[in-house]
């Protein structure tokens, strides 16, 4: 079912949220857009500004000089950013007991500065750096205040840092990728917030959870690639859907 977010039919999803024990979202890019931050494919998007390419791991470790200034100068700036209620709804369905848990995509740690507590994060975070030789950790602001130019070097070994967030051709982290897939089995509503479900894996949790069993939510502005997969559809932009189911499920509750 397709729901227009400006009429009552939103009721259909936050009955299903009500009658869950354990609702999970996945969360993209759409969610941080409307803090500022420019989603990574689309018009505006990061990698019309950089090439996706300098970011392989490959490419950083032949060119971390390079692949450094490029973050600390473009990319970084894009980060420095507050919460948008898209968050701060996700927060509250938690303090709610209606949301298990957050999974997100995103590496701003936005759902943390909103108030969410149990957040996996599939990507990492831009809260450390980590060193390439020996994996010894920094805080990232301590990293980036250590640089003169180019790449940061460990005070402990030398070697390189990175920043610890997943680049192309990196595993995603072994415990965050565990502990999604568990939530996804757990879950009996599962909801893909702001995301076009185009990256695998993270597009395989909708499905998992499907399988056994959950209602699948998709809110999303645009069409994503399991939208004939989903239960309920919201087509909107989340920062506005979310705070709306938020409010038609106190109506609900309490």
């Amino acid at each position: 079912m397709e729901v227009d977010f400006t009429t009552d039919e939103l009721d259909e999803v936050a009955s299903a949220i009500a009658r869950s024990s354990c609702n999970v979202a996945l969360t993209g890019a759409g969610v941080s857009t409307a803090s500022g931050i420019p989603d990574f494919r689309g018009p505006q998007g990061i990698w019309r500004v950089v090439d996706p390419e300098k970011f392989d791991i490959d490419y950083f470790y032949k060119n971390p000089d390079e692949v450094w200034n490029l973050f600390v100068n473009l990319f970084l700036p894009a980060f420095n950013v507050k919460p948008n209620p898209a968050h701060y709804a996700l927060a509250e369905l938690e303090k709610m007991g209606k949301l298990c848990a957050v999974i997100t995509q995103n590496v701003d740690m936005l759902h943390q500065a909103a108030g969410s507590r149990n957040v996996v994060e599939l990507h990492g975070a831009l809260r450390e750096a980590v060193c390439t030789q020996c994996r010894a950790r920094y805080p990232l602001s301590e990293a980036v205040k250590r640089r003169v130019s180019g790449a940061p070097r460990c005070p402990k070994c030398g070697g390189v840092l990175k920043p610890d967030v997943v680049f192309f051709g990196e595993p995603l982290p072994r415990d965050a990728v565990r502990e999604a897939f568990m939530l996804a089995e757990m879950a009996d509503v599962f909801m893909a917030v702001g995301t076009s479900l185009a990256v695998y894996p993270a597009n395989q949790l909708p499905v998992v959870a499907k399988k056994r069993g959950a209602k699948l939510v998709i809110i999303n502005a645009d069409e994503t690639f399991y939208d004939f997969y989903a239960d309920y559809i919201v087509r909107g932009r989340v920062e506005e859907v979310l705070p709306r189911l938020v409010d038609r499920l106190k109506s609900m509750l309490f």
